[in-house]
């Protein structure tokens, strides 16, 4: 496999070193804004030499963002190479597009490493769905979340310390809102419901809620209740269709992922046959991530494509109802659904996810964290 490979930062170099190691995967061609200079491939400033070159068979992305890796990744498979990547807003917003032109295309594609970093969610579920039904799957799939909660958790810290550590040790960026608001587990969630379930979301119905807003008032009182708050995403197939939606959620001590540390992810599924299971691990990384993205270039050259068929958009219908922590706002409507008072929050009744986030959109300064 000779590769075109998009993007040298950290995760290029991953892929870069574990592909130098296998005879077989061959970096040939590297698109880098900086000079640089590699000892068995060329760099280039210009996507179209590797377009061009008609040696290259697969293209690896790992540039992030929409544009230009969206146009890049496009034109790659309508010039008939295999793309593999571990963009997971690209796959998610670009979905209804992509999968259905990969098919007609006859190329390969593939994107583990989009999902859970290094644990190989994507490709356990393709595995899983062979002889299994799956009703739910979901979880821990945000690192930097998971960091700044264990964090406040186990050493009383308040949200601003613990993201200010966050950052110091890289696990998050400058401007930490894709993590902490909830668009990275958002992507992660809709791209693992439509892998399991062979479905395409509509995106506009699954709501997502994010920690910016969460005090060590909070956590003390979850502490005190025997809970740990954890940022969740989740989808199952109910009765009447599709539930997803991602949010803090209050679990139990004593749960697994009550104990999950540091930058860890701990995502589940729930099959018909083989039951609830879980895969824990480095959701992200350089050689972690690059790892997955190395193992999808072997299973391309083993003529191994997506890991599901296209589904049509499906709604996300949302009619499950869940207790919620809310602290910070209140109007009549909360009032009229106060289950008991908890600290300087509420417990409320059981309402519809969807109206708790459509609440929560009115008051945009409180925290709201479901009770699992």
């Amino acid at each position: 496999m000779n590769i075109g490979l998009l993007g040298f930062g950290t995760v290029g170099k991953g892929v870069y070193d574990i592909t130098a190691t296998h005879p077989d995967l061959q970096v040939t061609r590297v698109l880098c804004r900086r000079d640089l200079t590699l000892p068995d491939a060329q760099v280039t400033h210009d996507f179209y030499d590797i377009l061009n070159d008609e040696s290259i068979d697969t293209v690896v992305e790992v540039l992030g963002g929409l544009h230009p890796a969206w146009d890049y990744v496009k034109a790659a498979i309508l010039a008939g190479k295999n793309v593999v990547t571990a963009n997971k807003a690209l796959v998610n917003h670009f979905y209804d597009e992509l999968i259905p032109l990969v098919e007609q295309s006859g190329v390969k594609f593939r994107c583990t490493a989009a999902v859970g970093g290094g644990i190989g969610w994507l490709t356990e579920l393709e595995r899983v769905k062979r002889i299994d039904t799956l009703s739910k799957v979901g979880g821990i799939m945000n690192g930097t979340c998971n960091y700044i909660l264990d964090n406040m958790t186990t050493k009383g810290l308040d949200y601003g310390v613990a993201l200010k550590q966050a950052q110091e040790l890289g696990y998050a960026e400058a401007d930490p809102s894709a993590d902490v608001d909830g668009p990275d587990t958002w992507n992660k969630t809709i791209i693992s419901a439509n892998i399991a379930f062979d479905v395409s979301l509509d995106k506009t119905s699954v709501p997502v809620c994010g920690i910016r807003n969460i005090s060590a008032v909070d956590v003390a009182e979850f502490t005190k209740r025997g809970y740990v708050c954890k940022m969740i995403g989740t989808a199952e197939k109910g009765e009447h269709g599709i539930s997803a939606y991602v949010q803090p959620t209050l679990v139990p001590n004593g749960e697994p992922a009550a104990a999950v540390p540091m930058n860890y992810n701990l995502i589940s599924m729930v099959g018909s046959n083989s039951g609830p299971r879980s895969l824990f691990g480095q959701g992200a990384g350089r050689y972690p991530t690059a790892y997955n993205v190395v193992q999808d270039c072997v299973d391309v050259l083993n003529g191994v494509g997506f890991y599901a068929s296209y589904g049509q958009p499906v709604a996300a219908n949302n009619d499950v109802a869940l207790s919620y922590y809310v602290r910070g706002a209140s109007d009549a409507w909360l009032e009229g659904n106060v289950s008991e008072s908890w600290g300087e929050g509420v417990l409320t009744k059981p309402v519809a996810v969807a109206e708790m986030h459509a609440w929560l959109k009115q008051h945009p300064d409180a925290f709201i964290a479901a009770v699992n």
